[in-house]
């Protein structure tokens, strides 16, 4: 006999006014109705519901304000994947204020997807640039970016110094770049994501995959970010 693994009452909850904050219902600011109407509408207890709003706020979607109640932290950002992605335009265009988190900067072998990718023989050196994308001081999205060692020897300096992928690349002698192609997938967080984006692990994220070029066509950036599903409304550009 096989037992099913039940979803617990208050993460039910939980994902159905994450739900509603997604999609527009509650925007940021507004305040989210009382424990007792939302006791109702679930049909249970105050203690389940209380649960279910401390993972809300645990994972910074809404804020508690002592004797005034539940408010809506912030709402999805529209991130646009198109020919041209750059982080900090994309979120002041967004009304948001961005910021990087180095996680790791660090020089290493290439794995082959990665040698792949940038068109190096295996065995090539790489560039690792891995950090914390932030809007408004929320984590937005983990990210994992790989360069070729050889054609950039000081880029880890220059990023240590920026924190931008394109100023980085600027300084070392690449005025623009474009995407050549993304990928996108729906995954769950692991227990490091989790933890980095202050959300559950397993909520849903998205990872978008992407290969940069510079103006002549040879690839400069290989790239990965993992977003909180619910901070981010990404957005595909046409050419």
């Amino acid at each position: 006999m096989t037992s099913t693994k039940r979803t617990p009452i208050w993460q039910a909850i939980s994902e159905e006014l994450r739900r509603d904050i997604v999609s527009g219902h509650y925007r940021q600011g507004d305040k989210l109705p009382t424990e007792a109407t939302l006791s109702a509408r679930f049909g249970v207890n105050r203690h389940t519901v209380r649960h279910a709003l401390k993972a809300l706020a645990n994972e910074g979607l809404v804020h508690a304000r002592r004797g005034a109640g539940v408010f809506v932290t912030m709402t999805p950002t529209d991130y646009p994947i198109g020919q041209r992605v750059r982080f900090h335009q994309n979120l002041r265009a967004a009304g948001r204020v961005p910021a990087k988190d180095i996680l790791l900067i660090e020089t290493r072998i290439g794995n082959g997807r990665e040698c792949e990718a940038l068109a190096l023989p295996d065995g090539a050196k790489v560039h690792v640039y891995e950090g914390l994308s932030l809007a408004d001081g929320q984590p937005m999205a983990v990210f994992r970016s790989v360069f070729p060692a050889a054609r950039f020897p000081d880029l880890p300096q220059h990023l240590e110094k920026t924190r931008s992928v394109t100023a980085a690349l600027q300084q070392s002698g690449v005025a623009d770049y474009t995407r050549a192609s993304t990928r996108l997938t729906a995954e769950l967080a692991t227990a490091t994501q989790a933890l980095h984006l202050r959300i559950v692990e397993g909520a849903p994220i998205l990872r978008t995959t992407g290969v940069n070029v510079d103006p002549n066509g040879p690839p400069i950036e290989y790239g990965r970010t993992w977003f909180a599903g619910d901070r981010v409304t990404l957005t595909l550009n046409a050419p």
